[in-house]
């Protein structure tokens, strides 16, 4: 009989990914500690290791460029906040406060 499908939180994947790198534990001690496949400890072990250049490398950027952008983003809704309500203020000397109707 089969196993109902398990998904597993990233943390866990990690976890048994970090234990597959170090090699303390032999794949069939993995299996058994873990309860997951040896193709799947096998197959988080490849992810981990070629996502790892990103966390020091390109995913550090991303994060700065991200950080960037937003600052950017403040300062532009903050300037359009501006002229809107200067603009509003100018409406309202030539048709009167905002609502009225003559």
């Amino acid at each position: 009989m089969r196993r109902k499908r398990r998904t597993h939180s990233p943390e866990f994947k990690a976890k048994v990914a970090l234990a597959a790198i170090q090699g303390d534990l032999t794949m069939a001690e993995l299996v058994k500690k873990f309860d997951v496949h040896a193709n799947q400890i096998t197959d988080w072990k490849k992810q981990l290791l070629k996502s790892a250049p990103d966390v020091f490398g390109k995913g550090a950027k991303k994060a700065e460029d991200a950080a960037e952008t937003i600052q950017d983003l403040h300062a532009k809704i903050g300037q359009l906040t501006m002229e809107n309500d200067f603009l509003e203020r100018g409406l309202e000397r030539i048709h009167g406060p905002r609502g009225k109707k003559w």
